[in-house]
């Protein structure tokens, strides 16, 4: 985790010529007198966050899902259809928790240490709230707000993917078939990376614009910090912290989707 957070956030200019890797970053933190406290840094807000967004974001879609199919009269979503409800599912779950988001950033990108550092979550809370006002917790909600193509796209995929998958079932006679497990993370896993590759650049711009002084090192707003990643780093600077990113991502994404599809199966026999 913390890997992946300060790869997007560093910066060419002021740094030396060849930025910091993840073997760099993971020697850094592990070099100082308490480094199993440095690797687990900001794991509450993360936990937070986590549980939050996705409970938020499940409970929103299936609410949006079936407003749209009663909206259009169809008895089954299309693949649009679950476009358009996970885009708006994001939004919303954006809306509720880019507050966690802005203190998972800034515990995550310095260390316990360091000036300025929020020795927790309730603290970095009443700093941000105390120096900055309300609008400080929503630092980067624009890029937030566009990064919810990234579960739109997502479910896109999964779903459409998902309902082949049993209509390969049905075909070969499963009257009653279920998502298996192994099916689960491979479909997961196609899912996220398609919508890891076109969306991870907005996860840059978000860490960036939600860092410590943000408009001083990295640039005013989205266009301002647009321009100095493309004037400082080329391309290759939307996708800084990609594969540590990815790696993080893919076993959250499967433990996820097996829970969310376990629970969905069994669910209703367990309350009956």
């Amino acid at each position: 985790m913390l890997t992946s957070s300060r790869g997007p956030v560093h910066r060419s200019a002021g740094q030396p010529a060849s930025p910091p890797t993840t073997v760099t970053i993971l020697r850094s933190l592990t070099s100082n007198s308490r480094p199993v406290l440095s690797l687990y840094r900001g794991l509450t807000p993360n936990l937070v966050g986590n549980a939050t967004s996705w409970a938020s974001f499940f409970f929103f879609k299936s609410r949006f899902e079936r407003a749209i199919a009663h909206a259009n009269r169809r008895v089954r979503p299309s693949a649009a259809d679950y476009f358009l409800a996970s885009a708006l599912a994001g939004a919303s779950t954006s809306v509720l928790t880019n507050p966690i988001w802005v203190l998972k950033t800034r515990m995550l990108s310095s260390d316990k240490g360091s000036a300025g550092a929020y020795p927790s979550m309730l603290a970095g809370a009443r700093t941000i709230l105390r120096t900055e006002g309300v609008r400080g917790f929503y630092r980067g909600l624009a890029v937030s707000l566009l990064g919810v193509s990234h579960g739109a796209v997502q479910f896109a995929v999964y779903e459409p993917a998902k309902r082949v998958y049993f209509n390969d079932r049905v075909a070969e006679g499963d009257v009653n078939p279920r998502l298996t497990n192994e099916a689960t993370v491979v479909i997961s896993s196609v899912a996220k990376l398609v919508a890891g590759a076109v969306t991870y650049p907005y996860q840059v711009l978000r860490s960036r614009m939600q860092n410590y002084r943000a408009d001083e090192r990295f640039g005013r707003g989205i266009r301002g910090v647009v321009r100095r990643i493309w004037m400082e780093e080329g391309v290759v600077g939307f996708y800084r912290g990609l594969v540590p990113g990815v790696v993080r991502v893919m076993p959250a994404t499967w433990v996820t989707f097996l829970v969310y599809e376990n629970v969905r199966y069994y669910l209703p026999a367990w309350m009956a």
